[in-house]
């Protein structure tokens, strides 16, 4: 089946679904997996120091000849990077090197980016930004985003106090927005894929899911941990959904699908498979799942 959004036009990938921007594991090679399974990989470029960026990019097109993204999260001024405070000056550097190396698309998140969407758009390149809340969506959108991650509180990470729902975040933004819309926040498998994109959403960003496949850098004794996560249980529960507590290194919901360290491409052809198959079991007998608005 071929599936047509106005984010893999953008993207030219198989399939519309991103991958999420991990600090520490976001590497080249986890994202040339994703890539060559048909997503959309992104390399977090805060991973590396300046100096060795452009050559990373370069083995990245070593290891696939398909569609990757740079991530810049932008810190709010006087918080530190893994590089240590950076300037506006100093993000744009990471810019220039993925306009170089042919890099098209370019996803900010943390704090305001317009600064790097506006050098992003003067190189004729997309510029996606990363919000939790609606308003902050709408924000972007004025300040000229292509298109908007938006996630919602059953991510993982730190959380924002007003932060609701994936539910309610993409089905309330498809009202506020014209841009495209990639939902993020608890989807892990086919039905997560099929009701993003029924909420409104015209891609999928994965991240904890992605985290139990087997070309993802976090150790083995992590993957066996996470496996066993139970995601009813109180202490998991309030880790998530507690604003206060704050646990950035709990796996959002999504972790419940996993069952076993699989390979990436695995677990991306199973979902899209059976993503298919129950569009056809509701009747659809096209050969294109075509959700660009007219």
């Amino acid at each position: 089946m071929i599936w047509t959004t106005r984010i893999n036009q953008m993207t030219k990938t198989k399939y519309p679904i991103v991958m999420g921007a991990f600090a520490g594991l976001g590497k080249a090679k986890f994202a040339a997996a994703f890539s060559n399974a048909g997503g959309f990989g992104i390399i977090t470029a805060l991973n590396y120091k300046i100096d060795v960026f452009k050559r990373v990019l370069q083995r990245m097109e070593e290891m696939t000849d398909k569609p990757f993204g740079i991530n810049i999260s932008v810190r709010p001024p006087g918080v530190k990077t893994p590089q240590g405070q950076l300037s506006e000056e100093d993000y744009l550097k990471y810019v220039e090197i993925g306009l170089n190396e042919g890099v098209k698309i370019f996803t900010t998140s943390a704090y305001q980016a317009s600064f790097i969407g506006k050098r992003v758009h003067e190189a004729g390149c997309y510029w996606y930004h990363k919000c939790a809340l609606p308003k902050h969506a709408i924000s972007a959108e004025k300040a000229g985003v292509d298109a908007i991650t938006l996630v919602g509180l059953e991510g993982t990470g730190a959380k924002h106090p007003l932060q609701n729902t994936t539910l309610v975040n993409i089905t309330i933004a498809k009202k506020l927005l014209k841009v495209p819309i990639i939902a993020a926040g608890g989807i892990g498998d086919a039905r997560g894929f099929l009701g993003a994109l029924a909420m409104g959403a015209e891609a999928v960003c994965f991240g904890t899911a992605l985290m139990l496949t087997k070309e993802c850098p976090a150790s083995e004794e992590l993957k066996k941990k996470w496996i066993k996560t139970n995601i009813f249980e109180e202490n998991y529960h309030r880790k998530i959904y507690d604003f206060n507590y704050r646990d950035i290194k709990t796996p959002s919901p999504a972790i419940i699908h996993m069952k076993k360290i699989i390979p990436l491409k695995s677990f991306i052809d199973e979902i899209m498979e059976k993503a298919e198959n129950i569009v056809k079991s509701w009747g659809f007998t096209s050969e294109e799942f075509n959700i660009i608005p007219n």
